[in-house]
């Protein structure tokens, strides 16, 4: 039976972060310690486990067919591969950093400078869009100790919290630019993959809605259900059920998770009791 093969991460945030992804679309799998090769036991798919600059050009080759890589990394590699989801984890930023005790004034103080990285690709980009000459040195890993030991003034890293930075007695001085873990596929796949793909995203999607909303379950007087709905529409409307007690309702909707309280403080102004919020582990639309 024809599988879809898929690239991950060997290790790594991103291999912890696509792995539990896949668990929470209801994919198992099976893999023994050291073996780069899994395959799911409950779905067509077969996983890859590669180092994270491997993962582009095994896809563009189709050797696998979609992989989850960093979004710099895509960008850096240059390959001819599509990005089919932004999936919304291992967010970081590629910035620019340059020694603490340094004055900077902004970039026109790296014309001519060293820059020591990683993304040479992105970052020489970024410099001629800006009209800014400077040296790029290209080194594979420790890009953070480069201007201690004199191989350069700055740096062009990926970027988290930014303490591995201040460690290192630097300072984040520019961001380049906002990465993400991404799913990318092959230029091409056969009709029977690209099927088994778009069962995929419709899980991935189906996870990520969740994650961005909650159930909420509240009791209301029947002379203030119009406002409340209001402000709960719910996916199409509320769900409305009437209470024992008489002249009032139990109401149950779905808010987004980045308005909640702004939300719950307008259903309280509009005498809502007894409010109730659950995690949803799945949404179908």
């Amino acid at each position: 039976m024809s599988k879809l093969k898929i690239a991950l991460q060997k290790s790594g945030r991103l291999s912890e972060d696509s792995f539990r992804l896949l668990k929470e679309c209801g994919v198992k799998f099976q893999n023994g310690s050291g073996q780069l090769i899994a395959t799911s036991t409950n779905f067509p798919l077969e996983i890859l486990l590669l180092r994270d600059d491997d993962i582009p050009p095994y896809v563009e080759q189709s050797v696998a067919d979609i992989g989850i890589v960093g979004e710099n990394m895509v960008l850096e590699s240059q390959k001819r591969v599509v990005i089919s989801k932004k999936l919304g984890f291992s967010k970081c930023r590629l910035s620019l950093a340059v020694p603490k005790k340094e004055a900077y004034q902004g970039l026109e103080s790296l014309k001519n400078k060293k820059v020591a990285t990683s993304f040479p690709h992105i970052l020489s980009t970024y410099f001629k869009a800006k009209n800014i000459p400077v040296n790029i040195e290209t080194i594979s890993g420790s890009v953070e100790i480069a201007p201690g030991i004199g191989l350069a003034d700055a740096i062009g890293d990926i970027v988290s919290t930014g303490s591995t930075l201040f460690s290192n007695g630097l300072k984040e001085v520019e961001k380049v630019m906002d990465s993400q873990a991404v799913l990318i596929k092959a230029p091409q796949l056969n009709k029977t993959k690209q099927i088994f793909l778009e069962q995929l995203l419709f899980r991935i999607r189906a996870v990520q809605k969740a994650k961005a909303s909650k159930y909420i379950l509240l009791n209301a007087p029947n002379s203030r259900l119009e406002e409340i709905i209001k402000i709960l529409p719910g996916m199409k409307s509320p769900t409305i059920l009437p209470l024992a007690t008489s002249g009032w309702s139990s109401l149950h909707s779905v808010i987004a998770e980045d308005t909640f309280w702004e939300k719950i403080d307008a259903l309280k102004m509009a005498q809502a009791e007894g409010i109730l919020i659950v995690p949803i582990e799945k949404m179908i639309l």
